[in-house]
């Protein structure tokens, strides 16, 4: 998982660096970038040991807030995987942005693109509430992730996007940044792939076009779909709903159940969960899963390993709580593959 091969054959290798004023683009001997645009948010955990009923008051064990939200979740796991990385994000000039600010900084993310919004737009945050079995639930406040984009995002924006390996996407930014995006990155040729995770709302066609590999869970398929994903036939069968919507790959995150990736035309592939040892938080697993999946593949690897290596990175994600802070290295998941 070392080959740093370009999906683009006509695509230059780029470094990027930026001013005040314009950006500038020097040829280097370097792999083209993973791009996330996407949602950073202050992630505000309550450890519970269950949920509280309707009119309920009940008390956390702990609290504490850390960095996280999709897209700087999927931006560090690919910086810590050693691949260069760019963040494309909007934070607000508050406590919360300087800790994700610092936190995707400490992990590697280049930060060129990250912009901190004035005139009080709050950083996104989340509550997120941890049971002790591991599994959670979340609400999220958009903040910054949803306010003052641009109607057109900058040609300096978008450079970065069209001289890209990969661009990953999720739908905690407005569909219309997502569409914008997509639409760069597809027409320079350069794959993108859509987590379906985020905004609870119809995915626009406009958008899905623009898609090479579109990543929901079991739920949000179901969602998208209208239809049943209760067993692997009637995922299949939605899958097969999001090829007649343009989608040519379907990558579908099962939980315990592993991944499949469907390919129009081909039979799926799929791959079962490598079991971790111990599960203390589930947050970010699939946002480790997807961004591992997008290194793998923008290194030239076959599909198949690209859902093996992935599975072995979730599988490490879920022994450590909080998503930024249990993003795996790339020896860690070498040597989870080796063992299993």
């Amino acid at each position: 998982f070392c080959n740093y091969k370009t999906n683009n054959p006509n695509q230059s290798l780029l470094s990027f660096s930026i001013n005040s004023s314009k950006t500038t683009q020097t040829p280097i001997t370097q792999p083209p970038p993973l791009v996330v645009v996407g949602s950073a948010n202050a992630d505000i955990y309550v450890e519970i040991d269950r949920l509280p009923t309707e009119g309920e008051t009940i008390s956390a064990k702990n609290g504490q807030t850390l960095a996280g939200g999709k897209g700087a979740n999927q931006a560090t796991c690919g910086a810590k995987l050693s691949y260069p990385t760019y963040f494309v994000g909007q934070v607000g000039d508050d406590a919360h942005g300087k800790l994700i600010t610092q936190a995707l900084g400490n992990g590697g993310v280049r930060l060129e693109y990250l912009k901190s919004l004035g005139g009080g737009v709050p950083t996104g945050h989340a509550v997120v509430m941890l049971q002790s079995n591991g599994q959670n639930s979340i609400i999220i406040v958009g903040g910054a992730n949803m306010s003052s984009w641009p109607d057109k995002l900058s040609d300096q924006d978008l450079d970065v996007v069209k001289n890209a390996g990969i661009v990953l996407l999720q739908r905690e930014i407005p569909d219309s940044v997502n569409i914008q995006v997509a639409k760069a990155a597809k027409g320079a040729g350069v794959t993108v792939i859509m987590d379906a995770g985020g905004m609870d709302a119809p995915m626009p066609q406009e958008l899905l076009k623009f898609v090479d590999i579109f990543s929901p869970n079991e739920s949000e398929l179901r969602r998208l779909t209208g239809m049943p994903t209760d067993n692997f036939e009637q995922i299949s069968q939605a899958a097969a709903k999001c090829h007649k919507m343009g989608v040519k790959q379907v990558l579908v995150k099962l939980g315990a159940k592993g991944s499949a990736l469907f390919i129009e035309g081909e039979e799926p592939i799929t791959q079962p969960i490598i079991p971790a040892a111990q599960v203390v938080d589930t947050t970010g697993a699939g946002d480790t899963f997807t961004a591992s999946f997008a290194v793998a593949l923008v290194e030239g690897n076959s599909k198949r390993e690209c859902l093996n290596f992935a599975a072995a990175a979730a599988s490490l994600c879920v022994q450590v709580k909080g998503a930024i802070p249990s993003m795996p290295d790339r020896k860690s998941i070498l040597n989870l593959l080796q063992s299993v």
